[in-house]
């Protein structure tokens, strides 16, 4: 495990945890970067990507919490629990556990994927 990955992390979980995810977001996302939800279909760089998560963060009506409940770390992968609670606008409450897996290279995440009960 990169001690530089783990330093990342650890830096992108600060930024969320002070509800600042669009600055980790582009400190820590590459321009070609692939998202998915999911079983949706991904959504694929940067531009698309920050689109998206902005229209996700903009429909946010009541945040009550989150937080990282385990983290594992491998080669150029880090693997991420969640616990989120907030009501979106189109989705009204929602309260659940996410695990985020992150693929890295040179230092960016190049594809992120969440997976969640839905």
């Amino acid at each position: 495990m990169s001690t530089n990955l783990q330093a990342a992390f650890e830096d992108i979980k600060f930024l969320v945890l002070q509800g600042k995810a669009m600055e980790a977001f582009e400190k820590y996302y590459g321009d070609d970067v692939v998202m998915q939800e999911n079983e949706t279909a991904p959504t694929i760089g940067k531009a698309a990507n920050r689109q998206r998560e902005l229209d996700f963060f903009s429909k946010v009506v009541e945040f009550r919490g989150i937080e990282v409940k385990n983290v594992a770390y491998g080669d150029d992968v880090i693997i991420s629990e969640w616990f989120v609670d907030y009501t979106h606008a189109n989705w009204g409450k929602v309260t659940h556990d996410q695990v985020s897996v992150q693929k890295w290279k040179d230092g960016k995440v190049v594809h992120e994927r969440y997976y969640y009960a839905s």
